[in-house]
């Protein structure tokens, strides 16, 4: 494959900045290394001690209200913008693709109704991306690409990325996903094309791992999806717990497409572990009561973005009651919710609609700064429209800043937005939540980390 300039500079600009996080962290109580005679009572108990429900959220940006009148673009196409959508309604992150999809609806909508890019209305053409078991997000990439499309939100899962990235990227368009959380994307070759509102896995795992410790976990076994998301995930949880003092006493791996796991629970259970991290997509909905029938209290569980879901239909009442998990991105604000709601009112779930609202908004953005709608164009201003000007919050007040001929700092529904030259959110918010009697999810904190 021939090298765009591009994509040398981004990964030599990587290596020279590094990786370091640094986190705000409110522990659970007590010491961050749990002592010996803490461990034993805590396993002793069936469960570890982690806190109630704190007040939290406010993280995400208010959004700025709408000037009075938006000045008229300042550059024209004659190709109006078209965005294509590959998101999940079909396989094991199905439940992720209605709010992905409503955060996409409610952007467009919202930038449309401020006059749209360089004066044209922006298209939308949504496709199903399945999972890693089909072939279905080749298929729904070739009909977008087809279709004309200058970028693609999507794919939600890092692994159906994987089969579509060079395929996005090698025809000029960007690919932008509000859910990858591979570290792999970080250093791909994507000619400067690929980017996400979804921190890394580097992030999501030092925070779960270190999370755990401070609620009196000494030891942990996971059960990990054997994809790029999961193995990724699961090193950087390791590497967080283990700093901080505790012991990874099992591992089991899974495949996609797997329907059986007594193998895998039997073995982790074998070792005693205080705590469990599942690292899964839906398989959750088989694991979980495999563990819980053979005596694992849900105290005990921690789970992750790809699973952490509205189970109420899934399972007896209390089955997660005290249980655990993790997403990237900051608790959703009310008033961003209620437009959710006005675009699908069947939503349940809000992961990932704020990075999806965001990607719209960054894109046109990116699109209106640069006089193009031309993927690559587009890409070559994403990383000035998200730091180092005037901060705004909403498609309609930024425009009209750039129609101003302003410098803009876009901050989102995801959280501060600031990229490096990856294409990756360069600080995030992620939030922890803790499940009820009911079976659903509730807001306990947030941690913020610099990558």
């Amino acid at each position: 494959m021939t090298l765009f300039p591009q994509a040398g500079t981004r990964a030599a600009k990587l290596t020279a900045l590094g990786i370091g996080v640094a986190f705000m962290v409110t522990a659970c109580g007590g010491s961050s290394t749990p002592t010996t005679s803490e461990s034993a009572s805590s396993a002793s108990a069936g469960g570890i001690a982690c806190p109630a429900p704190e007040a939290g959220g406010g993280a995400a940006a208010t959004q700025s209200a709408a000037p009075a009148s938006i000045p008229p673009s300042t550059g024209s196409t004659d190709t109006p913008l078209k965005i294509g959508s590959l998101l999940p309604t079909t396989g094991s992150l199905a439940f992720l693709g209605p709010p992905e999809i409503a955060g996409v609806n409610l952007g467009i909508k919202e930038v449309n109704d401020a006059g749209g890019v360089l004066g044209k209305p922006v298209e939308v053409i949504h496709r199903d991306s399945g999972d890693t078991k089909t072939d279905i997000a080749t298929q729904s990439t070739s009909a977008l690409l087809g279709q004309g499309v200058s970028a693609i939100i999507g794919a939600a899962s890092s692994g159906v990325s994987k089969t579509v990235i060079n395929q996005i990227t090698g025809a000029g368009v960007i690919q932008f996903s509000p859910a990858n959380t591979s570290p792999d994307f970080t250093t791909w070759d994507d000619k400067g094309l690929y980017w996400r509102t979804a921190p890394s896995d580097v992030l999501q795992g030092k925070v779960l791992g270190n999370y755990m410790a401070t609620c009196g976990a000494q030891t942990v076994g996971l059960i990990v999806l054997n994809d790029a998301y999961g193995t990724g995930l699961a090193k950087n949880i390791k590497e967080s717990f283990q700093s901080a003092g505790g012991q990874v006493v099992a591992e089991e791996l899974f495949n996609e497409g797997d329907t059986q796991f007594s193998s895998q629970v039997d073995k982790v259970l074998a070792a005693k572990p205080d705590a469990i991290a599942l690292i899964t997509f839906d398989q959750a909905k088989s694991i979980v009561p495999l563990m819980t029938g053979k005596g694992v209290k849900p105290t005990q569980l921690f789970m992750v973005d790809g699973n952490t879901s509205d189970y109420s239909k899934d399972f007896q009442a209390g089955t997660l009651k005290g249980a655990q998990g993790t997403i990237p991105g900051t608790f959703a604000q009310d008033t961003f919710k209620k437009k959710l709601l006005e675009i699908d009112p069947a939503l349940k779930d809000y992961s990932y609609a704020g990075e999806s609202y965001d990607a719209v908004n960054l894109i046109s953005l990116a699109a209106e700064a640069a006089k193009s709608t031309k993927g690559t164009d587009i890409a070559a201003k994403l990383k000035e429209v998200s730091e180092g000007g005037e901060k705004c919050t909403s498609y309609a007040a930024c425009v009209t800043l750039l129609r101003e001929g302003k410098d803009i700092d876009y901050d989102g529904q995801s959280g501060p937005v600031t990229f490096s030259d990856a294409g990756d959110p360069t600080e995030a918010y992620i939030g922890i939540y803790q499940y009820g009697d009911d079976n659903k999810y509730t807001a306990v904190k947030e941690e913020f980390g610099k990558l």
